[in-house]
């Protein structure tokens, strides 16, 4: 079961959608977070929404308490939230991309996407990560062409996977394959 925490965003649909192909899916608003089905789960979402990282301490404590105990996946807010809280710093962007298809590239050799290839991307943000950001276990897999924002992180030891872009919007080709590879790692 994947269990995805919803944090009011319109787009949460869309990622149960795009999930319940691969797995049986179960979601609940962030402020009523259900530990027992958290347990049950193979995999954690976080989702689009809103604001800052900083507005969400639940999602926070969620995933310090399962990190490394339970495979995850942070979707654009979902992946601030995740850096946010292995400290890295969340900025706003000078230019802000709601509704733009981007083209990113994979930059890292221990991806589990092969270095080089491209892919175009839907993206919906304000915020970005402050970078340098180092963490021994999490390095950023992919950067999108034009602005060399970080789109993508892996930290394979832990199974925590995030993107900053939405792989379930129609405007990122092959979305499906994002999420059939993670989930399978």
């Amino acid at each position: 079961m994947i269990y995805v925490i919803d944090h009011n965003d319109s787009f949460t649909h869309n990622v149960i959608h795009q999930f319940s192909c691969f797995d049986k899916v179960v979601c609940d608003n962030y402020d009523q977070i259900n530990i027992n089905k958290i347990k049950k789960a193979s995999v954690l979402v976080f989702s689009p929404g809103p604001g800052n990282p900083s507005d969400y301490p639940e999602t926070s404590k969620i995933y310090n308490k399962f990190k490394g105990k339970k495979k995850m996946i942070g979707i654009c807010l979902g992946f601030q939230q995740i850096l946010f809280c292995e400290g890295a710093k969340i900025i706003e962007q000078k230019k802000i991309y709601h509704g733009f298809q981007s083209n990113i590239r994979v930059v890292n050799n221990k991806s589990l996407f092969k270095r080089g290839k491209t892919f175009k991307v839907g993206r919906y943000h304000s915020l970005k990560l402050k970078e340098p950001f180092k963490n021994n276990n999490f390095e950023i897999t992919m950067r999108c062409l034009e602005s060399k924002v970080a789109m993508a992180f892996e930290n394979n030891i832990d199974k925590i996977y995030g993107f900053q872009f939405h792989p379930e919007s129609f405007l990122t080709i092959n979305g499906n394959l994002l999420i059939k590879k993670i989930l399978s790692a």
